[in-house]
């Protein structure tokens, strides 16, 4: 129940954060604000002619145009930052890693995320990566909290000698053995302290 309470606030202000953003434009403005000092009309001018339609923008590259708070090396992605390590280790030690940087082991949430991870793993070279997918007593569970409501299985293995999930780059995800060794994908809010 907290998750989903938490998950409604950060839909509710992803969805507010574009609609705070816009402003009229400057033929849209009272006659009365058109009246600003001539340095404002420079500074104005040199606004529209750098400032890009959100239109234009890609629909994946466009929060990242909008709002960028995640570290050096970090790519936002919704209100989530992610880093590719291309080191390969097993599912627990990549967790531990994900943990020293402030992070867990990144959950795919929904199809256009697992897509913009797919990406991500194809950019780096590679064509597996672990995630934060792990069996418990029989139920799949995401390590950072995430709901396990979205699945995209393209095989899936006997949980009680598989239990950890990896990443395809082209198709849907499996389940492997923890020992094994993937490079692996962190995620974490940059909003958390």
């Amino acid at each position: 129940m907290k998750t989903v309470l938490v998950l409604s606030i950060l839909l509710c202000a992803a969805f507010a954060a574009p609609a705070e953003e816009q402003q009229k434009a400057p033929e849209e403005a009272p006659k009365e604000e058109m009246a600003a000092a001539p340095e404002m009309e420079d500074m104005m001018k040199k606004d529209e002619e750098v400032s890009v339609p959100v239109d234009s923008v890609p629909e994946a590259a466009a929060p990242e145009s909008r709002f960028n708070f995640c570290p050096d090396g970090w790519f936002s992605y919704n209100s989530r930052c992610f880093k590719f390590v291309n080191s390969a280790t097993s599912w627990y030690s990549a967790e531990e890693h994900c943990n020293s940087l402030g992070a867990h082991l990144a959950s795919a949430t929904n199809p256009r995320e697992y897509s913009f991870l797919q990406q991500m793993t194809q950019t780096a070279g590679q064509s597996f990566a672990w995630l934060g997918g792990f069996n418990l007593q029989g139920r799949w569970m995401w390590i950072d909290r995430e709901g396990f409501y979205y699945t995209n299985w393209y095989s899936q293995s006997s949980t009680s000698s598989y239990p950890c999930i990896y990443l395809r780059s082209t198709t849907g995800w499996s389940n492997s053995q923890c020992s094994s060794a993937h490079r692996f994908i962190c995620s974490k809010n940059p909003f958390n302290c």
